[in-house]
């Protein structure tokens, strides 16, 4: 045959997913010259067939990686294929991709050994010492596609996270997990990648649709926080789904871990059930205790420092941070304000006095007082509501967590009650009370550290009841004992004082009058104190006052205060203060300037003398 130069001339891309069974004699391929021999060229029609230009048949001087067209020749029945080569200036080209299936991911562990097809979003590139490892998102799951070009090379550095992809590879096993070997990535064209994308959004919403399952006791309260429950449920649901990164944040109390863990047991569980690395709930979902109720700078600081470095290094997106048992302050503000800057989504859990200002941060937030409730609904019982609606088969292993939880945190809601007697079978009050302070006391130890096998163990959540119960004594006989040692050296040191309004106050200075460093911490020991004051003062308004050189820690029976309010109110009378604090309306904390501490604690006692007492029956 002649080469000819005409419009009509039809030249053949082949793609890279093709195979010997795509190549048709007499057709002309684009190429690339691979080698030399003594005999001839070697020329690479795709990453996987290279054919054989013999001497006679070549038409100029080439070096290696230049492009050239070939005519096939013939096909051995070997597999051996021999090329001419042709020099044609005006032709047309036409793409040849391997005819595959397109299959759901949640389907691909029947097709193992087969070629298929999967179209999806691209949820996150890691780049390893061999391999370039493509985590592919569709309408059903997620899998892990790997390609090879040359070791620590990225392959397809035209795809991007977030792109809409076709993938063409066989189906293996590796490690005893599914993977693609990838025989070909391309990136859809505009339209495909509208008409992908909306086809996947569209089932991904109605998969991450929690189901409608009743609350686990009567509540008003937690029945008109439903609705704001559900949106939350499903924006987790969604990522876990769409593998985002989920941070959970949490108030580092007995309260703010029964709710953060039950989460995390209801999205292990999911991220395991959706597939991707059998390790993804490692990477994918990391809790954070905070010592303070609320998100500090310091915490953002440390959140955001890790997701940039995962997004850059492994390819992940940037992740959801979900708050529980602390975010509904102003004092969370500048941390959302950090937050916002990456577009970082933050969703809420909290029955702290919420401020109106944080709202326009926050994706859903949910928290009692938004439907007429207070804070004896607690992190723990809220929690494990969400916890449920993220999946549902969870709830055999945290359903007694919000009994702990309403233990932990003196909630004196009915809804306490009703969880006790939901799980009084498994877990008197009294049990409940251990685990809270084995929880408290552990964490104190753990510091910063989410210890997530240890307290699953405190928890009862691993199945080992015997070691749980050894576990829970032991550390139960600790706490107790370091408390009363503390008592011991705190108790003597407590000043009284009768106010205006006939409350009851006692003063404490834990910095001179209590061990430092040590458990239990100044807002637990202030807690202990007030405890015994109150059994001491039946029936009368109790407020102590535990404070330090530049903070004090609040607790109050009977004196119907509101301390994120008279914060507030006291930094803007007392100039030089630096004061800040909140927490809850009659359990909370205060910071000031150490030089301004006299002022600050006779003003904070004049609004304690003028605030209600609770009546009493």
């Amino acid at each position: 045959m002649k080469d000819t130069d005409s419009d009509d001339v039809m030249v053949y891309r082949l793609g890279s997913g093709c195979d010997l069974a795509d190549i048709e004699e007499g057709n002309i391929y684009q190429g690339k010259v691979q080698g030399f021999a003594n005999f001839g060229m070697f020329v690479q029609i795709n990453d996987r067939i290279k054919g054989l230009v013999h001497k006679t048949n070549m038409k100029g001087e080439h070096k290696e990686r230049d492009s050239i067209l070939v005519r096939v020749r013939q096909v051995r029945p070997n597999g051996n294929i021999d090329l001419e080569e042709v020099i044609i200036q005006v032709y047309q080209v036409q793409n040849v991709e391997r005819k595959s299936t397109t299959v759901r991911i949640a389907d691909l562990s029947q097709k193992i050994g087969r070629t298929v097809a999967i179209e999806g979003e691209i949820a996150q590139i890691k780049q390893t010492s061999g391999p370039t490892i493509f985590t592919i998102v569709d309408e059903t799951g997620t899998q892990n596609a790997a390609a090879f070009v040359e070791a620590g090379v990225r392959a397809y550095p035209e795809a991007e996270m977030g792109h809409m992809v076709k993938v063409i590879g066989e189906v293996m096993t590796r490690n005893g997990q599914l993977q693609i070997e990838v025989d070909a990535l391309s990136v859809l064209t505009d339209d495909e990648a509208v008409e992908v994308k909306a086809r996947i959004e569209k089932a991904l919403d109605a998969r991450a649709e929690p189901e409608d399952i009743p609350l686990l006791v009567k509540s008003d309260v937690m029945e008109n926080l439903r609705p704001e429950m559900r949106k939350i449920a499903k924006i987790i649901r969604k990522a876990v789904f769409t593998s985002q990164p989920i941070i959970l944040r949490h108030h580092a109390d007995a309260d703010g871990i029964c709710s953060a863990v039950a989460i995390e047991q209801a999205v292990i569980s999911l991220i395991k059930e959706s597939g991707g690395d059998f390790d993804a709930d490692y990477y994918l979902f990391k809790r954070a205790p905070s010592k303070a109720p609320f998100y500090e700078i310091e915490d953002i600081t440390r959140d955001l420092d890790f997701a940039l470095k995962d997004h850059i290094r492994f390819g992940q997106k940037m992740p959801l941070i979900l708050l529980t048992d602390n975010g509904s302050t102003e004092e969370d503000e500048p941390a959302y304000k950090v937050a916002s800057v990456y577009d970082i989504e933050l969703v809420v859990i909290d029955h702290h006095h919420p401020d109106a200002t944080i709202d326009k941060y926050v994706r859903a937030h949910v928290n009692p007082y938004h439907v007429g409730g207070d804070f004896g609904i607690t992190a723990g019982m809220l929690g494990t509501e969400v916890a449920r609606l993220i999946n549902p088969g969870v709830e055999p292993i945290i359903r007694h967590l919000p009994a702990v939880a309403g233990v932990g945190d003196r909630s004196e809601a009915p809804e306490r009650a009703l969880f006790l007697s939901l799980i009084s079978d498994q877990y008197s009050e009294s049990d409940c009370k251990d685990i809270a302070l084995a929880l408290d006391y552990e964490q104190f130890w753990l510091r910063f550290n989410d210890g997530r096998e240890i307290v699953k163990d405190i928890l009862n959540i691993t199945g080992n009841t015997e070691r749980h119960k050894k576990l829970v004594r032991l550390l139960v006989d600790g706490a107790n004992t370091m408390i009363e040692d503390q008592m011991n050296a705190s108790m003597p040191h407590v000043v009284p004082r009768v106010l205006e309004n006939e409350a009851h106050l006692f003063l404490l200075d834990v910095e001179i009058h209590a061990h430092k460093f040590t458990f239990p911490p100044p807002g637990k020991t202030s807690g202990e104190v007030h405890d015994r004051l109150c059994k001491q003062n039946a029936g009368k308004p109790v407020v102590t006052i535990g404070f330090g050189p530049d903070f004090a820690v609040l607790r109050s029976r009977g004196v119907l205060m509101n301390i994120p309010v008279m914060v507030r109110e006291l930094r803007n009378e007392i100039p030089g203060g630096g004061i800040s604090g909140g927490g809850h309306l009659v359990v909370g904390s205060i910071k000031f300037v150490e030089g301004m501490r006299d002022v600050v604690l006779e003003a904070l006692i004049k609004k304690i003398a003028d605030a209600p007492l609770q009546k009493y029956h």
